[in-house]
């Protein structure tokens, strides 16, 4: 038993020193994709705040985002394969770390020594991705009717008013949706309160000193910035 339990572990330090830089190049390509991702999400938690502070700033800002030719043909897209690229590579990793553990150790008790938000990364970020699809349904796939397929780039209702504030006003005014919103925005919160931390270690941000001022960021930014979000739903909803 012995020796086989050794043939076994041999066997899969090989297979980790074969593929050792492959594993770290997709674990460092994934920790830059979601700060890319981190960053997108403030911006966007921001820009959505300033509906609750100033409608007419907010239709300014919705509307020079919606018709930059920078943002629409050239950080849009980047910012499409970088979601698609997140969460396909978080599935890939994943399984490969599952296929490497083919033998449990009775020692091994994985609700003592990791968080559920570690063991669940890839639930929770489904759950964001499905969100993702309701989000686009609702606000990415009209707007492109809108301006490429209705040829109308004014951003103006039949009132000649921005129709950006009114549009999102209008999608918080059933409470079943806002409620779906709201449940993922709180599963969004346990998928950062791990990978905020995670994308530092995997770039090699290691350090002693350091490390509990991220991890004390990564938990502020992990409530606050879904929460702003939470915010701004409830908000209209009660408003609508």
């Amino acid at each position: 038993m012995r020796l086989h339990l050794f043939l076994i572990k041999t066997n899969q330090k090989t297979m980790s020193t074969s593929n050792g830089m492959t594993s770290i190049a997709r674990k460092f390509f994934m920790a830059l994709s979601g700060f890319f991702l981190i960053i997108f999400l403030l911006q966007h938690c921001v820009i959505n705040m300033l509906s609750i502070i100033s409608p007419e700033m907010f239709n300014s800002v919705s509307h020079f985002m919606g018709t930059n030719p920078v943002i629409q043909f050239a950080l849009q897209p980047v910012l499409a394969f970088g979601v698609f690229f997140h969460l396909g590579m978080g599935i890939y990793l994943e399984m490969q770390n599952n296929n490497a553990r083919s033998i449990k150790y009775a020692m091994n008790r994985p609700d003592q020594n990791a968080t559920w938000m570690s063991r669940n990364m890839i639930i929770t970020g489904i759950m964001v991705m499905l969100f993702l699809g309701l989000h686009f349904y609702d606000f990415w796939l009209p707007e492109l009717n809108v301006k490429y397929i209705q040829g109308d780039m004014t951003g103006l209702n039949v009132a000649g008013e921005f129709r950006y504030f009114e549009e999102l006003q209008h999608k918080f005014h059933d409470p079943i949706r806002t409620g779906l919103y709201i449940l993922s925005f709180l599963f969004l919160a346990l998928h950062l309160l791990h990978g905020f931390q995670s994308a530092f270690q995997s770039v090699g941000f290691r350090n002693n000193r350091y490390t509990p001022v991220i991890k004390k960021l990564g938990d502020l930014y992990a409530i606050l910035v879904p929460l702003g979000f939470v915010t701004i739903a409830a908000f209209h909803y009660l408003n609508s």
